[in-house]
């Protein structure tokens, strides 16, 4: 029979803590349970309090605590129960609790009423709050149509008992975009395959945010199997893509991500397709000291070394020219290291008449073999026929 007698002792102490403490108190708790609509909150000797669900979620609507997460949060009620919150209702922040959020950088809420010189004049509570431009967004965001919405903000500034405040809501977006940004990096590991939005495209590749403000840069030789030039003509700032995780640099927070790698190697099938001596259209990608560079098919690239060039009266290289089309053939394979040589093909030349010629071999040979083979009786017959015309 002790029991009910302990329970209820206990329950008076913390009834009795309950009404101790006033609104506008700033308390530590520990997360203990999550409902659909509340969360459950112990915050020590003073009993359980309840905060809103809604306020444990980030930006993009995700709960960003778990059971026994700890937290700090204010008494905005005492009535029936504690009632906690992370952040001042706009219409229920007194000036006592404008100091406290002040104190305890607790997040108010604010609408934006009108843009004034270097900033905004917004509402909290019964008070105006001024907020510099440079402190209302992101940088990247800044310009953006603010006026008449709600936000949350930092008061940075407490003076004359509340008649002049300054807030920052850039402060608040950091602080979430950090909370973001550790959750989001557990996800990156190498092999991840992530969706991320393109931030910025350079001439050596684009940055792509995955997420958190965590940027992860995509290098041009990662983009496409063929030779991309310009980043800008496969890619689109804000432009939404699937990207693959290829190494992570913890230490300097540096991510490689690539492209190409989510579309199969087309030299994983160059054994099967391709042989030597085969005469196969090519477009001259560029012009080097040694040779010229040859695109077989799109992540296809073969090298004609300057040797392979009937000589003229020219120079090698005046012969050929970035962006050429013509028909070259194929002189040596290593899929292993990725490398095929070609030289060009002219028109009546030794070697385009011998290519040729082991092109139409090859391709005679081919239809034979695709020929439908025919009965030993039926070609008997046949022979029967040409020998014995009467027979007919």
């Amino acid at each position: 029979m002790t029991e009910p007698t302990e329970d209820f002792a206990a329950m008076f102490e913390a009834s009795v803590q309950a009404k101790r403490i006033e609104r506008g108190q700033v308390l530590d708790g520990r997360i203990v349970a999550i409902g659909p609509e509340v969360a459950f909150v112990d915050v020590g000797g003073k009993g359980e309090a309840t905060i809103a669900i809604d306020e444990l979620k980030d930006a993009e609507g995700n709960l960003e605590i778990a059971i026994g997460d700890s937290i700090q949060a204010m008494v905005v009620s005492t009535s029936g129960g504690l009632t906690l919150s992370r952040r001042l209702a706009r219409g229920a922040a007194t000036d006592r609790q404008l100091e406290d959020a002040f104190r305890t950088g607790l997040p108010v809420e604010g609408k934006v009423e009108r843009a004034v010189k270097g900033g905004y004049e917004v509402r909290i509570g019964r008070q105006r709050g001024f907020c510099p431009i440079s402190q209302m967004d992101m940088p990247r965001n800044q310009g953006a149509a603010h006026e008449g919405r709600v936000y949350e903000f930092r008061i940075v500034e407490y003076k004359d008992g509340g008649r002049n405040l300054v807030v920052s809501r850039r402060a608040v977006l950091e602080e979430q975009q950090r909370a973001s940004a550790a959750a989001v990096r557990q996800s990156i590991v190498p092999g991840a395959v992530l969706t991320g939005r393109v931030a910025s495209v350079r001439d050596f590749g684009a940055f792509v945010d995955l997420g958190g403000g965590v940027q992860g840069l995509l290098h041009v030789s990662e983009i496409g199997w063929s030779r991309v030039s310009d980043p800008a003509q496969v890619l689109k700032q804000g432009e939404e893509i699937t990207v693959k995780v290829l190494r992570v640099d913890d230490g300097k927070e540096k991510i490689s991500l690539g492209l190409k790698q989510l579309t199969a190697d087309p030299w994983s099938r160059v054994g099967e397709t391709y042989q030597v001596g085969q005469v196969r259209t090519g477009r001259v990608t560029r012009v080097a000291g040694f040779g010229a560079f040859v695109e077989l098919e799109p992540g296809i690239e073969a090298l004609a070394p300057a040797s392979t060039f009937a000589p003229s009266g020219k120079s090698w290289s005046s012969q050929i020219a970035p962006g050429t089309t013509g028909s070259f053939e194929i002189l040596s394979i290593d899929a292993e290291k990725k490398r095929i040589g070609v030289a060009l093909v002219t028109e009546g030349s030794a070697r385009g008449t011998a290519a040729r010629e082991a092109q139409d071999v090859r391709e005679y040979g081919e239809r034979e073999q695709d020929a439908p083979a025919e009965g030993f009786g039926s070609l008997a017959d046949k022979l029967r026929g040409a020998l014995n015309p009467r027979d007919k």
